[in-house]
């Protein structure tokens, strides 16, 4: 995209119109900043697929523009996509703050990617480059060291919030308010804010009421074992379960890969100051249930993950005792109440007792601003225009009314999706042409070559099953040797339909005469099978299974 020199450009390459996947850019003549590089957890009809990424065609197309990317924080769908960006696009320098960058720096090592140039940065530190340069205001959300991003443009001033909640009693550190309205006062031309939390009234919890709730379950549990399930990425809320259970007198197994990773990075950042509370299965033994707290993974109905595997009683170390107490310290993500309800049901069926997050039990808190809080965001710094982010299309829009509330002219506000440009010069925001952007599918070690024709193909399999046709052929007479060998997987039970295999072998058969009386080639085969057969078995049962002709030839002598 052919740009003025004296123009600001700012897009999204994910985080519009979804929750996740967050990536933006911010592009001034031969100068590009890159804004976070998240991942986006599939829907279930993306059936195996790992995750989702962005499309990033427009870096690989302006990779000497690029001079960083900077990351405002360390969840999934800020940082979990630099593994794969790194595989695509040269990146110069990536800048982190201390618990992101130790993240990162796990995420690299697991896959084996040898990265030297990331750096940290903190609230006082400035980045400059030619045109633009950038600082930093903390922020309060649910994982230490997050904060909002600050580009200086020849321009104007653009402020991302980055994820952010306003805590008054936080855990910890209070979000730079001061910062923020200086900067307000100076005069800030664009501010993109996020909207995970745009369509909530009112404001969200202070952690300081969660640690109480907490508090009144563990005090109500005095003879009883605790298995307490929440985000490992929620650093804030591991370090103050970590707190309750010294008060409690009792010490903590620690379940789930990430879970243990993230400890050991609050430990080593001085988060958690006593590593001695945590112990092994092995002095667990010797404990009494009142005094052990289990603090696993599993929050969100994840099958493979601890709290799923002690519900069904598959976990090698822990079996459920009926007097156990399960504490979910957490909020269903969109999308997987289906899944926890079921883990839920499985440990009533056990007999345990279960807390959830609600009115009665303030046991979680999200990290994201509420409409209010929202609002007083718009308020403190004062944007000429605003480009809400990071949210769903019905998220973004009540963004943008919240803003006109807040009084910000309509015409000054951009709803846009990924791929929409806002251009900035000296006087006024106005859209410009479009980038390419999209959905680039991850699938084990395979990015990018999983399209919407595989994607459909597992649908149909899942749905309707596979129907392999095996056939034996004399290439020189042009016959069948043996009947066809039919095999499902997900259709129907071969020795349960024996008339209708019968039926559909002696159709393959029919099919493949016909052809073979003709001049024909293997393809030509193999299609006419499947037309016609698609048309049989739907006729006979309804369903449409993917249908697989395996063609052999043999020849006889």
């Amino acid at each position: 995209m052919k740009q003025l020199e004296t123009v600001t450009s700012v897009f999204a390459l994910g985080g519009l119109g979804e929750v996740g996947k967050n990536m933006y850019v911010i592009e001034y003549g031969d100068e590009l900043v890159i804004i976070d590089a998240g991942v986006m957890f599939p829907e279930d009809d993306l059936l195996g697929i790992d995750y989702v990424i962005q499309d990033v065609t427009y870096l690989k197309q302006n990779e000497h523009k690029i001079k960083a990317l900077i990351i405002t924080h360390g969840h999934e769908d800020h940082i979990g996509g630099i593994s794969f960006l790194l595989q695509n696009v040269h990146i110069p320098v990536i800048y982190a703050s201390k618990i992101a960058h130790d993240l990162i720096q796990n995420k690299l090592i697991d896959r084996n990617i040898s990265y030297q140039n990331l750096k940290l940065y903190d609230k006082d530190s400035v980045i400059k480059f030619k045109h633009l340069w950038v600082e930093f205001i903390t922020t309060t959300h649910s994982i230490p060291d997050s904060f909002a991003i600050v580009v200086h443009t020849p321009n104007g001033i653009i402020i991302h919030t980055g994820d952010f909640k306003f805590d008054l009693t936080p855990i910890g550190p209070m979000a730079d308010i001061h910062k923020m309205a200086r900067l307000g006062e100076e005069g800030v031309k664009l501010l993109l804010s996020e909207s995970t939390n745009a369509l909530s009234p009112g404001f969200s919890a202070s952690e300081a009421i969660v640690d109480e709730a907490l508090g009144d379950v563990f005090a109500k549990a005095q003879t009883n074992r605790i298995i307490l399930a929440t985000f490992a990425s929620n650093i804030y809320r591991i370090k103050h379960i970590v707190e309750t259970c010294r008060e409690n007198n009792r010490k903590i197994l620690t379940f789930g890969r990430s879970m243990k990773n993230a400890i050991d990075i609050a430990i080593k950042n001085e988060l958690i100051k006593d590593s001695s509370i945590f112990i092994d299965s092995n002095a667990a033994k010797d404990l009494k249930k009142s005094e052990i707290c289990i603090l696993c993974t599993g929050s969100q109905g994840e099958p493979l993950a601890a709290l799923s595997r002690i519900a069904n009683g598959t976990d090698k170390q822990v079996q459920l005792m009926p007097d156990d107490i399960i504490v979910f310290s957490s909020n269903p993500i969109p999308g997987n109440s289906a899944s926890i309800n079921r883990v839920i049901n499985k440990l009533y069926l056990k007999g345990v007792k279960v807390y959830t997050n609600s009115e009665i039990n303030d046991i979680h808190t999200s990290g994201h601003a509420k409409a209010e809080e929202l609002k007083w965001m718009l308020r403190i710094i004062k944007p000429e225009y605003f480009m809400p982010i990071h949210g769903e299309y019905r998220m973004l829009k009540m963004h943008g009314d919240l803003a006109k509330s807040c009084d910000i002219p309509e015409e000054n506000i951009f709803i846009c999706q990924n791929g929409d440009v806002v251009l900035m010069d000296s006087h006024k925001c106005y859209r410009g042409k479009h980038v390419q952007a999209g959905d680039v599918y991850v699938d084990g070690s395979r990015i990018g070559d999983i399209g919407s024709v595989v994607i459909k193909d597992r649908k149909l399999m899942s749905k309707d099953g596979v129907l392999v046709t095996i056939l034996n052929l004399d290439p020189q007479r042009h016959t069948l040797l043996i009947r066809p060998n039919i095999t499902t997987r997900g259709f129907v039970l071969v020795n349960e339909n024996a008339d209708l295999i019968h039926e559909i072998e002696n159709k393959v058969m029919e099919v493949v005469n016909k052809t073979l009386s003709n001049r024909y080639n293997l393809t030509d085969l193999k299609n006419q099978i499947i037309l016609e057969l698609n048309m049989f078995i739907n006729e006979k049962t309804g369903r449409r299974p993917m249908i697989l002709p395996v063609i052999m030839e043999v020849k006889k002598d």
